[in-house]
């Protein structure tokens, strides 16, 4: 029926009749047309690999179609690849009164951007990049939005996190936000970058792992239930009493309050409750409340797992701390007061200062970044110290992160502005005794605030690094900086700040420590 479809005449059969292929050219594309026996197939001359012409490639009996340079090859009767990852796309062939025809309108956008979703899910197992990279644009060539693949992504991956939220999900919400800001500026390669990076971060915290179900019961929404189940670290209920909520409609801005105050119940997870907290509202402000189940139940599963710093010798001036808080509105602390103080003395002085919330919350983020930029690198090459010296520039950043995170939790809960300003300090002093103070600001300074910005985000666009986990740091650091500097535009910490994200950006975060590892294991094995 040539009725429907974009049929073409195949002009000049003869090299097809003489040598059973030739290419038929039809705008941009590039078809191969080949004859083995009594059949006929069309299909793109470029192998979906790396593009090399299949023309070039050997044609089977059994009509499988090897491309010859890295030996991917091609069932044509049934479609399938046999041998590497992306299918190979095929074109319907017509004969009508002794003409060739072949079909170039193509499989419909929905059916079009539905494979190019399966064949992404499919990149995952091998970690793939180029592949997961081409998927992307082949989605976004259909007609889709990063920002639905997104969404496709975590639906399919939300249940493989076995001990639930990963900087996978905290990270999405920038990488999309930086997507919309590229797409508005006709930067479809940039855009896609981002969208990649986003998918590749999903990709690999999900890498070949099972699934992990979640508890399948639904209670009521009741705060104080969902709040004592965390505590207990009961997932069933907690996850129940968010089934729960989710079916009565309740949204994420609804819940935030209390997840926050999960969050910050304790110093606990290193800052990443409170940070997941706020980035899953930004996520879901990209991908939309349908998604609502696969970003919560992740992030409550995290809550329930979340560690207790505030346990651990370390900091346990915490506790008394916010006990023993003073609520005042005084403004006469000064960073220079208290950033070098050890985490003990530093609670006791900020939670009995009587300074506003406002005020220490300032100079708390001073003192953070000033952290980030004193932090002393020579401790990457350390291979004799314990285990508990195990610091590196991401420990320094989720200072900042955190902070950013807490400001806009508590901005709307402002009760939990005592226990979020102790957590920086716990912050501020454990990261006392690892810092250069022969850094000086002037070595760091940036003159051109707009091009080392742009320069920054060019940066994450090729950045090279393997670990999506390190590339997410730079740049929830960036966003987190820019908010602070864009919220406080005339804040004393300016300067230093940027000159910190200077500073983090000239020194490679080194993520294999051979040597100290060794002698650490040794060390461990030793006293057993």
């Amino acid at each position: 029926n040539m009725s429907h479809g974009q049929w073409t005449k195949v002009e000049d059969l003869s090299p097809l009749l003489k040598t059973g292929r030739m290419v038929f050219r039809a705008a941009s594309r590039q078809i191969l047309i080949l004859k083995q026996g009594e059949r006929f197939f069309a299909v793109n001359n470029r192998c979906p690999h790396e593009g090399y012409p299949l023309s070039e490639g050997q044609l089977s009996a059994d009509c499988t179609l090897t491309c010859n340079w890295h030996n991917w090859k091609f069932d044509l009767k049934s479609g399938e690849t046999l041998v590497g990852g992306d299918r190979l796309r095929s074109y319907p062939l017509r004969w009508q009164e002794g003409d060739l025809y072949v079909d170039l309108s193509g499989p419909a956008p929905e059916e079009m951007q539905k494979k190019a979703l399966d064949s992404l899910q499919e990149a995952f197992y091998r970690y793939d990049y180029a592949r997961m990279g081409r998927e992307l644009a082949r989605f976004r060539k259909a007609g889709g939005e990063y920002s639905a693949a997104v969404a496709e992504v975590i639906r399919r991956t939300w249940d493989r996190f076995e001990y639930g939220m990963s900087h996978a999900f905290a990270a999405a919400a920038d990488w999309l936000s930086l997507i919309r800001r590229y797409e508005a500026e006709d930067r479809p390669e940039a855009a896609l970058v981002a969208a990649l990076e986003c998918v590749s971060h999903f990709a690999w915290d999900s890498l070949r792992y099972g699934r992990f179900p979640y508890p399948e019961k639904v209670l009521p929404f009741e705060a104080e239930a969902f709040l004592q189940a965390v505590e207990e670290e009961n997932e069933a209920e907690a996850v129940a009493r968010i089934r729960g909520a989710i079916g009565e409609g309740m949204t994420y801005a609804e819940l935030r309050p209390v997840l926050a105050r999960a969050a910050l119940a304790h110093y606990n997870d290193f800052g990443h409750a409170a940070i997941y907290v706020y980035k899953s509202g930004q996520l879901l402000a990209e991908i939309g409340e349908d998604s609502l189940d696969v970003v919560l139940l992740p992030l409550v599963r995290r809550l329930v797992y979340a560690t207790r710093e505030d346990l651990i010798p370390e900091f346990r001036a915490y506790g008394p701390a916010l006990a023993g808080w003073t609520v005042g509105q005084k403004t006469d602390l000064a960073p220079e007061e208290i950033q070098d103080m050890p985490v003990n003395r530093i609670l006791t002085r900020v939670g009995g200062s009587g300074n506003s919330p406002a005020h220490l919350f300032s100079i708390l983020f001073q003192v953070l970044v000033r952290n980030l930029l004193h932090f002393d690198v020579r401790l990457a090459a350390r291979t004799d110290n314990k285990v508990a010296d195990n610091v590196d520039w991401l420990d320094f950043t989720h200072g900042l992160t955190f902070a950013n995170a807490v400001r806009h939790l508590c901005r709307e809960t402002p009760d939990l502005w005592p226990a979020a300003l102790l957590q920086m300090a716990c912050f501020a002093g454990r990261n006392m005794k690892y810092l250069d103070k022969t850094v000086s600001l002037e070595d760091w300074q940036v003159s051109d605030v707009t091009a080392f910005l742009r320069d920054f985000h060019e940066f994450l666009l090729n950045h090279g690094l393997p670990e999506p986990i390190i590339s997410c740091h730079y740049l929830k650091t960036l966003c987190a900086v820019e908010e602070e500097r864009s919220a406080f535009p005339d804040a004393p910490w300016q300067a230093e700040a940027l000159a910190a994200l200077k500073r983090f950006r000239a020194h490679p975060v080194r993520r294999k420590h051979s040597l100290r590892t060794a002698r650490q294991a040794l060390d461990f094995t030793s006293r057993e």
